[in-house]
């Protein structure tokens, strides 16, 4: 039987710029054996035989969809909960409409009371926050349920809300609570909210055998992998993974399964280490131990690959600013500030580490502040030891101004920005927090391009959609919840955010070489939909259908039925234009770090 097969399609984009468009590309042992119209690939295969398939004559094949940056264990236990958040989440099972005020906030969670028989089981959600949702507290949610023990997973992950029939179950009164003022100030469980360190340090150990079982883990994990399939994603990274016993295996087992069609890489984490104290010599060890667990394959590590942090999040709105956060009126507001993850000599001692040792550094950050304490940094290793395509990744990359961007194109940093962040959040934080100039120009894709640096999207999910297609539109529309366009002088055009989530992200890896186009050579990642989203109408992007993908040479359709699509709403992470919530003067005093909720999510595999 032979062994190649030659695919014949509508249009072939191959992100490669010697050959931009093909008609027909052929694979054989899961590699890329040709491409070109169909007389080409067919005289290239000379005497070889060769088996013609015809069924995707009517679709188009893009390079295989890549998500630069996402988080599977956090994305797994999230989306198992009642998603009740700023925006509809289409899952292959379901679609969770969002909420768009406190009304409909607490409309939604009683539903989903009602809509559970056993009166003993946990209503979990995750999605809130107050700034679309309005104030949420113990009370509000004994007002859903007196009975039925509940718990609120905040959208950061940083927060965590009960009401009194779950605060009973968990066996939490004030003489149970922690002893460390600095742990106690974060609990408030009158109005059961518990933030920051009052959860991670105390709730979360008494709450993950109800939130995060092995089961629930288990089964979000398998409803990712749909997930990542139905939006065309062939690869994805997690980075900082931070892993103990249970976690690998269990990585292994689903992600490594034969029947899931993408890679899954990771790189080590940097803070970690750092945090515990641990000498350069130790943290090195600890990045090797970690490649040691995979080099190659479906689920392995990068080598020399490692992520550090420079401040807190977007979603939190503790970002390390230059300028001071607003309040709702406009003034400067001295009670909200930002925060360090890594303190600046911590990252400075650790970027030197990694650096001297030749290490691809990736790096957090979002905030104009942070991304100033970066670049100061960068600038210094270069000065003290040049490295020649050294691809440090600028991560988030929420905030900057014009004159940075400059020096990440002096240093030869790259960027992998979130583009959901100006659509998700410019209009909120145009009202609070950062204020309508700077909110609108978050993640200056656009000037990222004109200076020549290389960019990629990634989702973070579960802080934005992992679909390619819906990143794509973001970038290149940048419209909002209100329908307005934030930053207008920052769209980039298709074909730079089609590369953005192709052969940017692999190039973002050291994988351009392998994976983000379709040349001869490479690995047959493809993804097939249903029209060419450099052809379209721009506005027309989100909603283009994933047929299905194509991974190491081996077809896997999206069942039929499912789609990122779903009835009543557009593909992907969709933004309704609801009523828009009443803003609080105050943002909650949060940092999102998702690798310190994973640490914990892991943790408690361990345990289970």
């Amino acid at each position: 039987m032979a062994e190649t097969t030659v695919y014949v399609a509508n249009r072939i984009v191959t992100m490669d710029r010697a050959r931009p468009t093909a008609g027909a590309v052929a694979v054989d042992g899961g590699r890329i054996v040709g491409v070109g119209t169909l007389d080409e690939v067919v005289g290239a295969l000379g005497a070889s035989p060769f088996v013609l398939d015809e069924s995707l004559a009517d679709r188009v094949i893009l390079p295989g969809l890549i998500d630069q940056h996402l988080h599977p264990v956090l994305g797994a236990s999230t989306l198992a909960t009642e998603v009740i958040a700023t925006e509809d989440w289409v899952l292959p099972d379901r679609t969770f409409p969002a909420a768009h005020s406190h009304v409909e906030y607490v409309e939604r969670l009683a539903v989903a009371d009602a809509s559970i028989a056993d009166a003993d089981e946990w209503l979990f959600s995750w999605g809130y926050h107050q700034l679309w949702h309005g104030e949420l507290s113990r009370q509000v949610l004994d007002s859903v349920s007196s009975t039925r023990p509940i718990g609120i997973w905040q959208r950061s992950c940083h927060e965590f809300f009960l009401n009194s029939a779950a605060i009973e179950a968990l066996g939490i009164s004030e003489e149970s609570l922690p002893t460390d003022p600095a742990v106690r100030a974060t609990i408030d469980l009158v109005g059961g909210h518990f933030a920051e360190r009052g959860f991670f340090a105390f709730l979360f150990p008494l709450i993950a055998p109800q939130l995060l079982s092995l089961e629930r883990l288990r089964r979000g994990l398998h409803q990712m992998v749909r997930y990542l399939h139905q939006n065309g994603v062939t690869a994805f990274n997690e980075p900082g993974a931070i892993l103990v016993r249970g976690a690998w295996d269990l990585y292994q087992d689903v992600l490594g399964d034969d029947e899931t069609p993408f890679y899954s890489f990771f790189l080590t984490d940097g803070r970690g280490p750092a945090e515990a104290g641990m000498t350069h010599e130790q943290s090195l060890e600890r990045a090797e131990r970690d490649l040691a667990r995979a080099p190659s394959g479906k689920v392995s590590f990068f080598a020399k690959q490692v992520k550090l942090f420079a401040d807190g999040a977007i979603i939190s709105q503790l970002m390390q600013m230059k300028d001071p956060y607003l309040d709702a009126a406009g003034n400067p507001n001295p009670d909200h500030h930002g925060e360090w993850l890594m303190t600046p000599e911590m990252f400075e001692d650790r970027t030197k580490l990694y650096w001297d040792e030749g290490f691809q550094i990736h790096i957090h950050v979002n905030g104009d502040l942070g991304l100033e304490m970066v670049l100061d940094t960068i600038e210094r290793r270069m000065a003290e030891n040049p490295r020649t395509d050294h691809r440090t990744v600028i991560v988030h990359f929420a905030n900057s101004t014009e004159e940075q961007v400059d020096r990440i194109a002096a240093v030869g940093a790259v960027v992998s920005a979130n583009p959901y962040y100006p659509v998700g959040f410019a209009d909120k934080y145009g009202e609070v927090g950062l204020g309508p100039e700077r909110a609108d120009v978050m993640v200056r894709s656009r000037s990222v391009l004109d200076r020549g640096v290389p960019l990629s999207f990634h989702s973070d999910l579960p802080m934005g959609p992992s679909d390619p297609l819906a990143m794509m539109s973001f970038a290149v529309n940048r419209t909002t919840v209100s329908g307005r366009v934030a930053g207008p002088e920052q769209r980039i055009s298709a074909e730079e955010a089609l590369r953005a989530v192709t052969l940017g992200a692999a190039q973002s890896w050291q994988r351009e070489q392998e994976l983000g186009s379709i040349e001869v050579g490479k690995i047959a990642n493809f993804t097939v939909v249903d029209a060419d989203p450099l052809e379209v109408d721009a506005a027309s992007i989100d909603d283009i259908h994933v047929h299905g993908t194509f991974f190491e040479g081996r077809w896997f359709p999206v069942p039929e039925g499912v789609s990122r699509t779903s009835a009543g709403t557009s593909p992907g992470l969709r933004l309704l234009h609801g009523s828009p919530v009443q803003s609080s003067s105050s943002v909650p005093h949060t940092h999102e770090c998702i690798c310190s909720v994973a640490r914990l999510i892991v943790e408690s595999l361990a345990a289970s």
